[in-house]
């Protein structure tokens, strides 16, 4: 974790930095918030986001009175020293209407990223009963089959012009494409890595 010494808010101004509260796993933005040096340091000393409240002006943890607590996973500083970038776990929706961010958008923004992350528990846990399981008992040449099967009938769908079924069976392929990923020990920030330098002006294809 870096150190409060090191923002601009410990040097200058009102002693309060911006907070942007981010999920780990889906990417979206949740909420903005301000942090001063105590509610900052209990942030890291706890794990849970508190913030300095400026209308009351006291700390809050966020989800003190609703149980939606957004667990730290990771803090990073922007190029300024002015502002926070707090990715978080968040324990049910951020906003107080209920929503997921505060900034609205989509419900389902960021879920393969969500999907994704089940996908490497089921791996770490193989629970029992889980189809995710099955699949991971069988190896990887049966989710590479799967993921070939999925594939025929998503093209076959989207020839025939059958676009609700398409997506149904687009998002089979989605799903064991996730598992094939994660059975070889790759992820979805793997691929986006790949695609940024096919992205290049300097990048030849093998």
């Amino acid at each position: 974790m870096i150190r409060f010494d090191e923002l601009d808010a410990a040097k200058n101004g009102d002693g309060l930095i911006p907070a942007v509260i981010q999920d780990d796993r889906t990417l979206r933005v949740l909420m903005l918030g301000y942090m001063n040096r105590e509610a900052y340091d209990k942030t890291v000393a706890e794990g849970k986001v508190t913030f300095y409240s400026r209308t009351k002006k006291r700390l809050w943890t966020k989800g003190e009175t609703s149980g939606n607590f957004l667990y730290v996973k990771s803090v990073a500083k922007d190029c300024d020293d002015d502002t926070l970038l707090v990715r978080v776990v968040p324990a049910g929706p951020t906003c107080h209407t209920g929503s997921l961010s505060c900034f609205g958008g989509r419900e389902s923004e960021g879920f393969i990223r969500e999907l994704e992350a089940v996908i490497r528990q089921r791996k770490a846990e193989m629970p029992e009963g889980s189809y995710t399981t099955h699949l991971f008992n069988k190896g990887v040449n049966k989710i590479a089959q799967k993921v070939g099967e999925e594939a025929v009938e998503t093209v076959i769908e989207a020839v025939d012009g059958n676009d609700e079924r398409m997506l149904y069976e687009a998002s089979d392929l989605m799903y064991h494409y996730l598992v094939l990923l994660i059975s070889k020990g790759y992820t979805l920030a793997d691929i986006e890595e790949e695609l940024v330098k096919r992205h290049r002006p300097s990048w030849v294809k093998h």
